[in-house]
């Protein structure tokens, strides 16, 4: 049995922009905030975290804010993928030097992939890096999915030890938990999918929503592996309307509004997002004060 890299609530932290350059002020100011609430893990330049549109300096600096701020305290994992194989290489080996825990790497985009070419693209970072590596499977921004089988195949090695499922396909989840059994960690890389991953056997979520409600979010999951079940299912129906409302434009366009709406400077998304429309900002703000965020 592989070791876990978390268990509950790892939030795929957003990233502060100022004008022309990462607000590492108010990104530590997330940090402590995520940290004093409960977050099991901080994923730092995935998607949430406007990684494509981050320089590489920009991304170094942030991910050494990330480590030395949490210091140990809970894990730090970092987005190193790539559609260029040897780029994701560099990328993984760099944040290894930077003290993270582990990485999260996104399937090949663009130019795509087979499913061999899956198997050899992440056996070669796993073999250039001694970290822990979760698998990001997310079809809908890549046009690649990561098919069950494929999963089986890349759970024998030894530092692929997890997969972020946000392909929405629960039958395909439930394959995949079933060939790989306790060879691959599962993280729901949906926040309305939460409860039912684990119930499939899954050990958390790689979660927006946890942006904003970190301790909600490690709650419902807590209570799920207390055996509190209605209550975790309670959660996460109540927070559908939430959860909807931080996917109303295309994450993290929602997300970071709803961060300055709580007092945070996190600016807007860099082009060719654009900043949330005026009518989801007043249906955003409508939904926070409901769930007291604001």
């Amino acid at each position: 049995m592989k070791k876990d890299l978390f268990t509950g609530c790892g939030t795929a932290i957003a990233t502060p922009f100022t004008k022309d350059e990462v607000n590492l002020e108010e990104f530590k100011k997330l940090l402590e905030y995520q940290v004093d609430n409960n977050a099991d893990a901080i994923i730092v330049c995935g998607t949430t975290g406007e990684a494509s549109t981050m320089t590489l300096d920009e991304k170094i600096e942030t991910i050494k804010t990330a480590v030395d701020t949490v210091n140990k305290r809970i894990p730090v994992i970092t987005g190193t993928g790539s559609n260029n194989t040897i780029e994701a290489i560099k990328m993984s080996q760099l944040a290894e030097k930077l003290g993270v825990d582990g990485l999260l790497v996104v399937t090949p985009y663009y130019n795509k992939t087979t499913q061999n070419g899956l198997i050899a693209h992440y056996k070669a970072i796993a073999d250039a890096v001694s970290l822990p590596i979760i698998m990001y499977n997310v079809p809908s921004r890549t046009g690649v999915n990561i098919n069950p089988e494929t999963c089986l195949e890349l759970s024998k090695i030894d530092n692929i030890v997890a997969i972020k499922e946000a392909s929405g396909n629960l039958s395909q989840v439930a394959k995949t938990a079933s060939l790989c059994r306790n060879d691959l960690t599962i993280y729901s890389g949906n926040d309305d999918q939460i409860l039912p991953v684990l119930s499939l056997g899954g050990k958390g979520v790689i979660s927006v929503l946890s942006n904003i409600a970190p301790k909600y979010t490690h709650d419902m999951i807590q209570n799920y592996f207390d055996g509190n079940i209605e209550e975790a299912i309670k959660m996460q129906l109540d927070s559908i309307d939430l959860i909807n409302t931080l996917f109303s434009e295309v994450n993290p366009i929602p997300v970071k509004y709803a961060l300055n709406e709580m007092g945070y400077d996190f600016g807007i998304p860099r082009l060719p997002l654009t900043e949330l429309s005026e009518e989801n900002k007043i249906k955003t703000k409508k939904i926070m004060k409901h769930h007291n965020l604001i």
